[in-house]
C-alpha cells in the first residue's frame, strides 16, 4: 500500500480534527444542567445529525460531484442531490418524531433541517476549492517536467558540441606533435569525468564549476602557449562555498572566446574575470576577435550561446542579466547572475 504524502496526512487530520469538534460542539458549548441542549436541539440529536451531515459532505464531495457534475450528467446529479437532502430530511425526522418529539412543538424544526443544506453546499464548494488546487498542482508538475526535458535536452547539446570543441584542439597539438599533448588529455579526462558523473544533478556546487572552468582555461592555455594572451582572474568571497549554479553555465562563454578570438587576429588576447560577493555572480569575457573570420565558421558557431541563453531563462528567470556587446573587433559577454 502507497504511503500517504504529507499534504495528504494534513489534509486527513484537518478533517479529523473539524468534524470531531463538530460531534462535540453540544458539549463544548453546552452543559449538563442545560442537557446539552444548543438552540433547543438535544445535544445528542446534534451527534446522531453530525453523522448524517458527515455522510452527506463525503457521498457529495467524493461520490456524486466527481461523478455526475460535470458533462452531459449534470440534470442527474441535480436530481440525485434532491434526493440526497431529502432522504436526510426524513431519517433526521424518523429520530426527532421517534426519540424527540418535543423538537418538533417547540418550533425549532428548521434547525433540524437546514443544516443538512448548508452541510451540502458547503461539500459541493470544497469539491470545487480541492479540484481547483489540484488542477493548479498539476498544471505545474506538467511545467516542471516540460522544463526537466528541456533543460535535459539543452544539457545534452553541451557535452558533444564541447567535446567538438575540445578535440579540435586535441588534433591541433598532435599534428604540430605538441609535448603538451599528454598534459592536455589528462585535462581532458579530468573534465569529462566532472561532466559525466558531477554533473546529473539540478545544480552544483559554485566550487566544482570553477574548477571546471579554471581546468578547461589551462587546457587551452596548453594548446596556444604564448601566441595568445590568456588571464583568467578570480575574487570569490566566503558566501561562495553554501551556493549552487547550474552546471556547464560558463564554459559555453570561454568556449566562444577561443573559438573566434584567436587565429588570424592580431595581438590576440582573451580576458576572463569572475567574480562573487554576496550571492552575487558577476562573470566577464573580453576578446578580440576577427569578424569576417567568425562569419565563416562553421554551422556549430552560436549553438553555445543560444544555450546558455536559453538555459538562463529558464533558470534564473528575473535573476540574471546578459550583456552580449560586439564593437571594434572586441566581443565583451557580462552576466550578472543572483545564486540560489
Amino acid at each position: 500500500m502507497a504511503e500517504l504524502s504529507k499534504p495528504v496526512k494534513w489534509e486527513i487530520a484537518i478533517h479529523v480534527l473539524v468534524w470531531t469538534v463538530i460531534l462535540l460542539l453540544p458539549y463544548i458549548l453546552s452543559s449538563a444542567g442545560e442537557h446539552y441542549m444548543i438552540g433547543g436541539i438535544p445535544g445528542s440529536f446534534i451527534t446522531m445529525a453530525g453523522f448524517i451531515h458527515m455522510a452527506i459532505f463525503y457521498f457529495n464531495a467524493f461520490f456524486l460531484y466527481p461523478k455526475l457534475a460535470n458533462g452531459w450528467r449534470w440534470w442527474l446529479y441535480i436530481l440525485a442531490s434532491i434526493l440526497l437532502i431529502v432522504v436526510s430530511f426524513m431519517i433526521k425526522y424518523q429520530i426527532v418524531a421517534s426519540q424527540f418529539p418535543e423538537v418538533l412543538r417547540s418550533g425549532s424544526a428548521q434547525f433540524v433541517f437546514a443544516p443538512s443544506v448548508f452541510v451540502f453546499m458547503a461539500s459541493v464548494i470544497y469539491r470545487r476549492v480541492a479540484d481547483s488546487i489540484q488542477k493548479e498542482k498539476q498544471k505545474k508538475e506538467q511545467h516542471a517536467q516540460r522544463l526537466a526535458a528541456e533543460l535535459k535536452f539543452l544539457r545534452s547539446q553541451i557535452n558533444p558540441h564541447f567535446l567538438f570543441n575540445v578535440l579540435t584542439n586535441m588534433v591541433s597539438l598532435a599534428r604540430s606533435k605538441s609535448e603538451h599533448l599528454e598534459p592536455a588529455l589528462l585535462r581532458l579526462s579530468d573534465l569529462m569525468r566532472y561532466m559525466l558523473y558531477e554533473t546529473k544533478g539540478e545544480k552544483v556546487p559554485v566550487s566544482k564549476e570553477l574548477e571546471y572552468l579554471g581546468s578547461y582555461i589551462e587546457l587551452q592555455k596548453l594548446r596556444f602557449g604564448d601566441t595568445v594572451d590568456i588571464a583568467f582572474k578570480t575574487e570569490v568571497d566566503d558566501t561562495a562555498a553554501g551556493h549552487e549554479i547550474e552546471p556547464l553555465l560558463l564554459v559555453p562563454f570561454v568556449e566562444n572566446a577561443f573559438k573566434h578570438g584567436v587565429g588570424l587576429i592580431e595581438n590576440p588576447y582573451i580576458y576572463i574575470r569572475l567574480q562573487i560577493r554576496n550571492g552575487a555572480l558577476q562573470f566577464e569575457v573580453n576578446n578580440n576577435y576577427d569578424e569576417q573570420g567568425m562569419a565563416q565558421k562553421d554551422d556549430s558557431s552560436g549553438i553555445g550561446l543560444e544555450n546558455v541563453r536559453t538555459r538562463l531563462t529558464l533558470l534564473y528567470p528575473k535573476k540574471h542579466e546578459l550583456r552580449i556587446d560586439k564593437s571594434d573587433s572586441t566581443f565583451h559577454v557580462t552576466l550578472n547572475l543572483t545564486l540560489t
